[in-house]
């Protein structure tokens, strides 16, 4: 399944300035997996060192929220726009 991955400002330095990029893959796993092989480096960011989500990485499958949902097993279907966003501390 193709998907289009929107990337935060943080995490562009991997996919060359681009905003959006193309992945595949039928779960979020997957289109993780396709984006690491692409853009070497994005998936240390997202996952941690046991291979889950970082705590203050959000990542939404079209409007839902993977945390949510199935996790890396969230279903990813044709189309679909996958949106990373780390969290924002502040006050």
């Amino acid at each position: 399944m193709s998907v289009t991955v929107r990337i935060p400002t943080i995490l562009r330095t991997y996919t060359g300035g681009q905003a959006e990029v193309a992945a595949e893959g039928a779960t979020l796993g997957e289109v993780i997996a396709d984006l690491e092989k692409n853009h070497t480096g994005i998936a240390a960011r997202v996952l941690d060192d046991q291979g889950k989500l970082r705590r203050f990485v959000n990542v939404y499958v079209n409007d839902d929220d993977v945390r949510f949902e199935q996790g890396l097993e969230t279903a990813t279907p044709d189309g679909a726009a996958v949106s990373i966003i780390p969290a924002v501390a502040g006050g």
